[in-house]
């Protein structure tokens, strides 16, 4: 049996309504912008020099999940040249790691006004939010907010970040500091942290004083 002009109508609409869901969803996965700002004092070409990542955190220290995360931070510096040894005694470098997320604020957007009257995307929060308020001046680049002209309404937004300090372990000298932070829709630091040291390492290790902005990909094409 041959299908009526209706139903072979109807079996187009389908297929373009799904098509359109598609296309949805794809605008949806819109990648965050990563503000990262890099400072450094004598910090040595790498040339094999001994590196150690510690925890910035003394809390920190020891545990799995931060493991996990001082492996990406060892891996892009022996990429660039430095040698990672397990004894932070013996290393030439102490490379001090800290990461965390806040736990998110309602991003509403009324249409004509822009802005929300509870969070502006403009103004830097807390540092990480679970270790208390923002200082205001350490994290606040005025941020990009990649769902500002997309027309929705209400949604959750998180800052995450990430700090890496570098000093000489003989004499505890101060050779590099670097912040690397976001807004994203996404809490999980398991997705946030490897893009966000993935950033703080692009063009590592940048122009001291200078604050650049990186796109990091969408969480589901990661």
């Amino acid at each position: 049996m041959q299908p009526s002009n209706q139903t072979s109508r109807l079996g187009r609409l389908r297929i373009a309504a799904a098509a359109a869901l598609l296309l949805t969803l794809a605008a949806c996965a819109t990648p965050f912008k990563a503000d990262v700002s890099r400072f450094q004092s004598q910090l040595p070409s790498p040339s094999g020099q001994t590196f150690a990542v510690v925890a910035d955190d003394p809390h920190m220290a020891g545990g799995i999940e931060f493991g996990q995360y001082a492996e990406l931070v060892s891996q892009q510096l022996a990429a660039q040249g430095y040698t990672p040894i397990a004894n932070p005694e013996e290393a030439q470098l102490l490379v001090r790691f800290d990461y965390g997320v806040d736990s998110g604020r309602e991003r509403i957007r009324s249409s004509g006004t822009g802005y929300s009257s509870y969070w502006s995307p403009w103004h830097g929060y807390g540092r990480f939010g679970y270790w208390g308020p923002y200082r205001r001046g350490l994290w606040s680049y005025g941020w990009y907010d990649p769902w500002f002209d997309g027309g929705v309404d209400s949604y959750t937004v998180y800052t995450s970040g990430v700090d890496m300090k570098i000093d000489r372990r003989a004499d505890g000298v101060r050779l590099f500091e670097g912040k690397a932070e976001a807004v994203s829709r996404s809490n999980k630091l398991q997705y946030l942290v490897p893009n966000l040291v993935e950033a703080m390492f692009t063009g590592f290790p940048g122009n001291s004083g200078e604050t650049v902005r990186i796109t990091v990909a969408p969480e589901d094409k990661k």
